[in-house]
């Protein structure tokens, strides 16, 4: 093998924006080049802390995107890269030994989960986590029937897909894994029917859907969910990866009604935003069932899971979030912002709702006029269904150099869902910014054709 042309470290550091593109589009996604071009959302960060980023050119830009909820400390916290520095000398993956700081991590971790849930499995993701829990509650309750929701998002790996409920994702992949059924959200009936024969092995969903377009369950769902799960046997799955530590003004979203399910599923901060950590986690009688002894023990392993670094980031940041009380943070700027943004509802009639709870808030938008969709013969119907939420996200950062992004799985609504080191200041410059577009554009068609105007802009730039 003849020496290939690699590039060092600082040597990829400088390369500019137009490197960047044609790297992606030669060796890793052409189409999202182009997604990501068409709103200029291509732009090159240089620089992260806290709430604020800046683009190479210097600008500033306020993250109330946070990574879909990975951010809760905000980019780069100190306390974080400081506690992984402390272990640079440590070994990283280390197989053959027992994990000095993952022990440490499963004790503080089993101090903040609800109820008695108290053994962990770490590993690297939260589409990771949810296979784990998938095959705990299969493994536990040896049955195989596993119910979801409707409308919910839980990862795009084989297993996760196959409860994730959109079919957009699901349709190349097909067959999934058999056995799996959806359920309305937020519908207890529903879900009686389904489980009554007492067949399921489990019953997973998010106690709020992010991906689903920031959908906030009916009171007392969750405990309704709970005591069917009970009734019938069934083990219950919270996804807390993108609503846990803080994020919706509790500890954990279950919390807000006082619900343990059997499992949860971690993720996102709990890396504190500096290592990719995941985690599920169980109480001990359901782990014993699952891989209990030894000749059990490793029927569930992950190379890099539990890794010195991982473990590290995962301990400052839960530290951090329980020492500076950050739920109680993420409850008070989160009732501010709902109240706000609700304001802005009363007077812009293109804001269908606003709806959230603590910092995981969303905004959907209400499709156009039927005399202006009859006359485009449903087009801007359909456009707007699919794309609003871009546009919209798309001046706020052209425009306003604020980030934010739509909803997966319903992009007529975007996401606000800031660190929650947030400010009560940055967050009044979101509104401002969102009620100027408002009182600009007025409808779909204002906004469509400036952001027809963006992507014409970028196209000739290039």
């Amino acid at each position: 093998m003849e020496r290939p042309e690699l590039l060092s470290i600082d040597e990829a550091l400088s390369i500019d924006r137009k490197q960047v593109r044609e790297y992606y589009k030669t060796y890793i996604n052409p189409g999202l080049v182009n997604m990501m071009g068409l709103l200029d959302f291509d732009k090159q960060f240089v620089k992260a802390d806290g709430v604020v980023v800046w683009d190479r050119e210097g600008n500033r830009y306020l993250d109330f995107l946070g990574a879909y909820g990975a951010l809760n400390l905000g980019h780069n916290p100190p306390k974080v890269i400081e506690a992984v520095q402390k272990v640079m000398e440590w070994p990283n993956l280390l197989q053959a030994a027992l994990g000095t700081l993952v022990s440490a991590l499963g004790h503080n971790l089993a101090q903040v989960l609800p109820g008695d849930l108290s053994r962990s499995f770490f590993c690297n993701s939260g589409a990771e986590a949810v296979e784990g829990a998938l095959k705990l509650a299969k493994a536990a309750s040896k049955k195989n029937k596993i119910v979801y929701c409707e409308g919910s998002f839980h990862g795009k790996s084989f297993g996760a897909l196959s409860v994730t409920g959109r079919e957009k994702y699901q349709r190349p992949f097909q067959p999934l894994l058999s056995g799996c059924e959806a359920v309305p959200f937020g519908d207890s009936f529903a879900l009686e029917e389904k489980i009554r024969q007492q067949d399921v092995a489990a019953f997973i969903l998010e106690p709020i859907q992010g991906e689903g377009g920031v959908i906030v369950p009916p009171q007392g769902y969750l405990k309704a969910v709970r005591e069917l799960c009970t009734r019938y046997g069934v083990l219950l799955i919270f996804d807390e990866i993108q609503t846990g530590f803080g994020r919706t003004g509790a500890m954990f979203a279950c919390e807000h009604e006082d619900v343990v399910p059997d499992i949860i599923c971690l993720a996102k901060s709990l890396g504190g935003g500096v290592m990719p950590v995941g985690a599920y986690c169980t109480k001990p009688e359901i782990w014993d069932q699952a891989y209990g002894g030894m000749d059990k023990a490793l029927l569930h392993t992950s190379t890099f899971g539990g890794n010195t670094w991982a473990a590290a980031a995962a301990l400052a940041a839960i530290n951090q979030i329980v020492e500076e009380r950050l739920w109680e943070q993420a409850r008070d700027k989160g009732d501010y912002m709902l109240k706000r943004l609700r304001e802005l509802q009363q007077k812009y009639s293109m804001v269908k709702e606003v709806r959230g709870q603590g910092l995981l808030i969303g905004i959907e938008f209400e499709k156009p006029a039927g005399l202006i969709d009859k006359l485009t013969g449903g087009m801007i119907n359909k456009l707007s269904e699919e794309y609003f939420g871009a546009l919209v996200a798309g001046e706020l950062q052209n425009k306003y150099r604020i980030i934010t992004a739509y909803t997966l799985n319903n992009p007529n609504v975007i996401r606000l869902e800031p660190p929650l080191v947030v400010t009560k200041e940055q967050i009044d410059q979101v509104v401002d910014a969102l009620e100027a577009i408002f009182k600009q554009y007025k409808g779909f068609m204002g906004i469509a054709l400036a952001g027809g105007r963006t992507a014409l802009g970028s196209i000739f730039k290039r």
